[in-house]
């Protein structure tokens, strides 16, 4: 899986600003994201009278009423796609505004909805579509770009609205349904199933460890922000993102719905989600490598520099200085590292092998919350 994984970090969707053909071609873990195009290709006003109603309540008979169907009808009105306008620039470095289409899980009647931070991300203005065919004005309150969470409010009552499920009890095996609009709004509330293929799968985006919930229900772009769910009925996570390389299929993943509820408490009440950090920045062999540099040491992470004011600094912390351990374990990776640390509350102490000069010293150093403008 090593080889076909990118770095996701030099392809961050700003704004969704790119296209689908590229997405095809990237043989590589990308977000499920948005359906793209110049301003205009996949507006909300010129597709939503085009699709077709989704969710019908005819009777039908016990045998064609599967779970599948009963999910689609319970969930399928609570997914919206989302159109997030933003400016990008031409290969003449001339401004262009872009549209890109993704998707959204309404969870609050009262018009708050939870969607990937890579639909939203750089957008300028966002549209959001509902399943009833109206198109409204949403508003961003808040987004966690490390686990990719964000929260969108549309001013609208009496919502439909999702009901969570418990992703802690999600077994393989078990029927899952994709709901969401792959490619755009002409394709919205598509729904696709399968089963959970696993969980807790890791993968490494941009130096972070995400732990996901793997499916093969189809998942393209468009369907980022969207829900998978279960035979009951209840969302057990928001699909974010497919391992797209020649010869394989059906590997989507989903961020699973604890770890979103979790995000997105903190999100509705502060805004933002509070993190410890360390304050270093730090590399391992493959990141110094990224960046042109040849690092010759055969274990823990080289400290490049240290913030000022921050945590390592306090500590004692210098650049120069090799992290050999934290808490008594081996880091031995930017990702160990920085997981070790987000395990921890702010406030926390935390004990730091390091190795200066070829000496082993130990300190401690008290996790302080990361500053909004910080990614260390």
């Amino acid at each position: 899986m090593k080889n076909i994984i990118s770095n996701i970090a030099k392809k961050r969707w700003k704004g969704c600003a790119m296209t689908t053909a590229a997405l095809a071609v990237m043989g590589s873990v990308y977000f499920a994201g948005c359906a793209f195009g110049p301003a205009g290709e996949n507006s909300a006003a010129g597709v939503a009278s085009s699709a077709p109603s989704s969710y019908s309540d005819a009777n039908i008979s016990e045998a064609r009423n599967t779970p599948v169907v009963r999910a689609a009808k319970n969930v399928g009105p609570t997914v919206v796609g989302i159109t997030n306008k933003a400016i990008a620039r031409d290969w003449f470095n001339n401004p262009i505004q872009t549209e890109g289409v993704g998707s959204g899980v309404i969870f609050r009647e009262d018009g708050y909805i939870v969607t990937n931070n890579h639909v939203i991300e750089g957008a300028k203005e966002l549209i959001v579509s509902l399943a009833d065919g109206r198109s409204l004005k949403g508003k961003l309150i808040g987004a966690d770009a490390l686990t990719d969470i964000a929260v969108v409010k549309v001013d609208a009552t009496d919502l439909p609205a999702a009901t969570f499920g418990n992703s802690d009890e999600v077994v393989v095996g078990e029927p899952a349904i994709a709901i969401g609009n792959p490619l755009g709004l002409e394709f919205k509330g598509s729904v696709t199933a399968g089963v959970v293929s696993a969980l807790n799968r890791t993968l490494e985006i941009s130096d972070r460890r995400v732990k996901l919930i793997q499916t093969d229900a189809a998942i393209n772009p468009g369907n980022s922000g969207g829900a998978l769910v279960n035979a009951d009925g209840k969302v057990i996570g928001i699909n974010s993102a497919k391992l797209a390389a020649n010869g394989v299929e059906g590997m989507g993943f989903a961020i699973p719905i604890n770890t979103v509820q979790t995000i997105v408490d903190e999100i509705m009440t502060k805004g933002y989600v509070a993190r410890p950090y360390l304050g270093v920045t730090i590399f391992d062999k493959q990141t110094a490598a990224r960046y042109g540099y040849q690092l010759n040491i055969s274990k823990g992470v080289y400290v490049y520099r240290v913030s000022l004011g921050a945590p390592a600094g306090k500590a004692g912390i210098q650049p120069g200085d090799v992290i050999l351990k934290l808490d008594g374990n081996e880091v031995n990776s930017v990702a160990e590292l920085r997981n070790s640390i987000a395990e921890h509350n702010v406030g926390d102490k935390v004990t730091l092998v390091l190795d200066r000069n070829g000496s082993e010293e130990t300190v401690e150093a008290v996790l302080e919350e990361m500053p909004q403008e910080s990614n260390g």
